[in-house]
């Protein structure tokens, strides 16, 4: 694709790598064919094709984004299909990122859309905070839902964001996991020391899996180290456009890990929540003209590993016996589309004695995304509605992902137990039954 950009615009190295990216898409349109957006809504401008050329549009103005341009950038899930499916390598990752980033900027948003954008990017990063709007959900859910409905569920409104947000809230809220800064040390000699991001809504609505995580590792010789000073990774709030709060976040965790790999030494850092896990390992691209960080902030993506890709790598214990459960597979798209893994975790489970089915149409994202299924509600749902539709066709006695985001929605539309891959394979080593914990 031509671009236009003048020398002042290609001197700033977002612009630069924004041409970059531009000029590798050819519009050939394969990416139509794998975009959830364009599928539902036929669209061109909400397909990867079509987005690319607003973005070019935005940026070689350099002219505030208008309504139109925010609409079909915002529709964006950043699944990242698009990126496996382009025979061009166009990398539309740094492009949407650099878009989103840009309307945060130069966009006034109506008041309704920056008080749901402010109130998630303060409430999710802080699992306290999180935890408090999660036990007050239950109590305001039943009056939001006597209010009308909206009339046109395309347009979003705050009102159905609002009972997107309450919808979501679990009925009930484990007890909190373990605290930042324990050790648990490895059962045996010592094969490995690795650090195990705590994460933010996980850590509230999920504990058992960091939970799961651990037994598991510590069973094959692996010390798990639960670092103090960890922040949120910045995934949730790095896609609302919020690039300042986000850097901060990142440099945090690269201060707070590099401090702990020089204390003890570390193999890996772990995450078990894999949208974090794809933003961790694009640190060192963030920060790639941060003079300070940008050497640490490649190391730590180095470090950076999917739970399935450090335990694959280890000589996990036979399971204790074969199971005939059929586990449903969702491939998370941060994890086969952002990270590339995708056929890793069905080989866990499926040597761990598990009957693995694969899910049709598991290219398509099952619209979590972050905080999309709150923001785009109606495209959430319906993404959903089809995802729990191609997962029964199969007849799962389980559903495994390995991202809590889908694990969420995707269990907010079937009645079939929902588990992240680590939880299965902690049960076949030696662990209790996923939900008997």
């Amino acid at each position: 694709m031509k671009t236009e950009f003048n020398l002042t615009q290609l001197a700033d190295p977002d612009i630069a790598v924004a041409d970059s990216i531009l000029r590798a898409c050819v519009h050939c349109g394969f990416c139509t064919a794998t975009c959830p957006t364009y599928v539902l809504l036929g669209d061109e401008l909400d397909s990867p094709r079509g987005r690319i050329v607003l973005i070019k549009e935005m940026l070689e103005k350099n002219a505030p984004p208008t309504a139109e341009v925010v609409k079909h950038i915002d529709r964006c899930l950043s699944c990242l299909a698009c990126m496996t499916t382009c025979p061009s390598g166009v990398n539309y990752m740094h492009l949407v990122d650099q878009a989103r980033a840009r309307i945060e900027k130069d966009y006034t948003r109506p008041w309704p859309d920056q008080l749901v954008r402010a109130a998630l990017a303060w409430l999710m990063p802080r699992p306290a905070l999180f935890r408090l709007g999660m036990v007050m959900a239950r109590f305001v859910r039943p009056l939001v839902n006597l209010l009308p409905a909206p009339h046109d569920l395309r347009k979003p409104t705050l009102l159905n964001r609002i009972k997107a947000m309450l919808a979501l809230a679990p009925p009930h809220l484990p007890p909190a996991g373990p605290a930042s800064g324990t050790v648990f040390p490895a059962t045996g000699p010592r094969r490995g020391r690795v650090a195990l991001l705590h994460g933010c809504a996980q850590q509230v609505l999920a504990p058992r899996i960091n939970t799961a995580a651990i037994r598991l590792l510590n069973r094959h010789g692996i010390e798990v180290v639960l670092v103090p000073d960890e922040q949120c990774c910045g995934a949730l709030i790095h896609h609302l456009g919020r690039d300042v709060q986000t850097l901060a976040y990142a440099r945090a965790n690269i201060t707070a890990w590099m401090k702990e790999a020089e204390r003890g030494g570390l193999d890996a850092i772990l995450v078990t929540t894999s949208g974090c896990g794809t933003v961790i390992k694009d640190y060192g691209f963030m920060l790639r003209e941060d003079a300070e960080f940008a050497a640490p902030a490649a190391r730590v993506s180095a470090l950076a590993r999917d739970i399935s890709e450090y335990v694959g790598a280890l000589e996990l214990q036979k399971p204790l016996q074969r199971s005939d459960l059929v586990i449903a597979y969702h491939s998370a798209c941060s994890l086969q589309h952002g990270q590339k893994i995708r056929e890793l975790p069905k080989e866990l489970l499926s040597k761990s004695g598990f009957v693995v089915k694969d899910v049709p149409e598991s290219h398509l994202c099952c619209g979590s995304a972050g905080t999309y299924n709150i923001l785009q509600p109606d495209i959430a749902g319906q993404l959903r509605d089809r995802k729990v539709a191609n997962i029964a066709s199969v007849k799962p006695d389980m559903i495994a992902a390995g991202n809590i985001g889908c694990m969420v929605q995707i269990a907010s539309g079937t009645s079939v137990p929902v588990v992240h891959t680590i939880e299965l394979l902690d049960w076949a080593t030696g662990g209790p039954r996923p939900g008997s914990d």
